[in-house]
């Protein structure tokens, strides 16, 4: 039989045709998940830098999506003969513009007040760039697929699917495991991986010629990425230092937050920041932290098992070790990375009197919480000695309290556990994130209430009454329509200014409870600051300071008090 020439050659340009294609569909693939985790870093930025992630991820995204809009359009003027070449551009760019927006913006927010608008350019490229991708590449594949239909399928599908591989491994992989810098570069990396791969098949297949220059500006991008790769974490540091007045210590980012402690070594002075935000320092916490737990452990009728909510600096948990009649210590804090830092930095350790040291540390992924045993921790007593076995030194010890520590949301953990606590403090950050607001709920502070014992006092700290005046007032509006009985109280704390919190039980302190009590209030272990005296005058407030023009309470589905926080707070400064 003889053979078939023509038919042999059709089979070949089917084969050349349908690689192409598979080739475009795995390069849209790839380039929807890097496209997605570009916009997710876009966001992450700007609600670091500029805070409110609600507003910020919404702006960012929906601005994302205009240049996107923006970029389909202006595709138009790429004539048919450039395409290839344009989408081996648009890789470059993107890998360029990706991999370090993030460096750069730092960089800007420590050195310029004009951050925002450097964070907006690179929204705003990133955003042009992705937008010209999906049209571009439609374009290419148009020569290589039978039917339009077939084409916007396959292409359309492919993005899809990987915004939805992209939005996972940014999740469970990149936020977990690297900074946001260098999840910046991997992503780019990937960008320029498409644009090599792209010039590798078309040159091959004769569709493009072989460009020199575009071959020195691709080896250009490349050394570039891995350069940034390579050198991201020592820019961050870098770029990082210009933000703080002392010499960091320590910087890392959690799945949670990002940790950074300085130290000034001359007065000693350590300082502990959250995503940015003072969260202690050294020469001042015992004002904030005596204040936040010994009127509620000295108001309330037992204090055997007592509840720590947040706290996991340790510096709460060290002053409620001083009292020798608590049994049982629970300690919820979200980020073991936290609690773990705060057991074994020695400057963070040495601060919270290596309250950590026994404690039993339990970290908790699925639904359930199992009861677990409490570890016993001890701690050094001059009142008796005994004689150890093994050094020979006389040393005695005695019974403080049972403590279990587990990383967990707090949340989740007042809905799933069982049993009442007699003393609960609720230290959490600022509601600066919805994730935050979140705990300053009524429906949080109505779990909290029903794990209260009867006769149990709670304390809240609830930022500042006179720089973010609406904010404390909606939180202790949101308290009461929980069913608390509040006593606000405040104290400067120079780190923050004039700091509050709020008291809560399930009687009426005017009545069950009465002023004789707080009258009569004493301190039975050893306090750095607070005196019964300092404590009752804390009670006392200016007349202006607890009126308010707004009655709203915060809730899951109305939570008012990010707003108050993030637009009408610290307008003092």
């Amino acid at each position: 039989m003889p053979s078939d020439p023509s038919g042999s050659a059709r089979q070949s340009g089917r084969s050349r045709l349908n690689t192409a294609s598979a080739l475009l569909c795995l390069c849209m693939f790839a380039s929807g998940a890097c496209g997605i985790i570009l916009e997710y870093i876009q966001a992450s930025l700007a609600s670091m830098i500029l805070g409110n992630a609600f507003e910020q991820w919404a702006m960012v995204i929906g601005l994302m999506m205009f240049w996107m809009g923006f970029g389909s359009l202006i595709q138009a003027g790429i004539s048919k003969e450039r395409l290839i070449h344009a989408f081996i551009g648009i890789e470059i760019a993107l890998a360029l513009a990706g991999g370090y927006s993030p460096t750069l913006t730092y960089l800007s927010y420590g050195y310029t007040s004009h951050y925002s608008l450097v964070l907006y350019f690179f929204v705003s490229v990133i955003g042009i760039l992705i937008g010209l991708e999906i049209p571009v590449i439609i374009r290419i594949n148009n020569d290589f697929s039978k039917e339009l239909s077939t084409n916007l399928g396959n292409i359309l599908s492919a993005d899809y699917i990987g915004s939805l591989a992209g939005a996972l491994v940014y999740v469970f992989i990149l936020l977990r495991f690297f900074p946001i810098t260098e999840a910046a570069f991997l992503t780019s990396g990937m960008n320029f991986f498409l644009a090599l791969i792209t010039f590798v098949y078309f040159t091959r297949k004769q569709i493009i010629r072989r460009n020199i220059p575009l071959l020195v500006i691709m080896a250009a991008t490349c050394a570039a990425v891995i350069f940034g790769y390579m050198n991201n974490r020592r820019w961050q540091i870098s770029n990082e230092q210009a933000l703080y007045d002392d010499p960091i210590v320590y910087s890392k980012t959690s799945q949670y937050q990002h940790i950074v402690i300085t130290h000034f070594k001359p007065l000693d002075e350590i300082r502990l920041f959250l995503n940015g935000n003072l969260q202690l320092c050294s020469t001042d916490e015992a004002r904030y932290h005596e204040s936040l737990v010994h009127p509620a452990m000295s108001l309330a009728q037992s204090r055997n098992r007592v509840l720590i909510l947040g706290g996991g600096d340790g510096c709460a948990l060290r002053e409620v070790l001083k009292y020798p009649d608590v049994d049982q210590i629970t300690l919820v804090d979200l980020d073991p990375a936290m609690t773990k830092l705060a057991t074994t930095h020695p400057l963070l350790s040495r601060l919270n009197n290596h309250a950590f040291d026994n404690a039993r540390v339990t970290t908790l992924t699925g639904p359930g919480i199992s009861p677990g045993d409490f570890r016993q921790v001890y701690q050094a007593s001059s009142d008796r000695k005994r004689k150890s076995a093994d050094s020979g030194y006389m040393v005695e010890t005695r019974h403080v309290a049972e403590v279990r520590v587990m990383n967990l949301d707090a949340d989740k953990f007042l809905e799933q556990v069982n049993g009442v606590w007699d003393v609960i403090i609720v230290d959490m950050p600022d509601p600066s994130t919805p994730e935050l607001t979140k705990l300053y709920s009524k429906e949080f502070y109505l779990k909290v209430r029903h794990r209260l014992a009867k006769n149990g006092i709670a304390s809240v700290q609830s930022t500042s009454p006179y720089l973010a005046k609406e904010s404390y007032l909606c939180i202790g509006r949101t308290l009461t329509a929980a069913g608390f009985f509040i006593l606000p109280y405040h104290e400067n704390v120079p780190s923050f200014g004039d700091w509050g919190w709020f008291l809560c039980s399930r009687k009426d302190w005017n009545k069950d409870l009465g002023k004789q009590q707080i009258t009569e209030l004493e301190f039975t272990v050893p306090t750095r600051f607070l005196t019964p005296e300092v404590f009752r005058r804390e009670l006392v407030f200016g007349k202006d300071m607890n009126q308010s023009r707004h009655t709203e309470i915060n809730t899951l589905l109305f939570p008012v008090l990010l707003s108050y926080y993030n637009h009408e707070s610290w307008l003092l400064e």
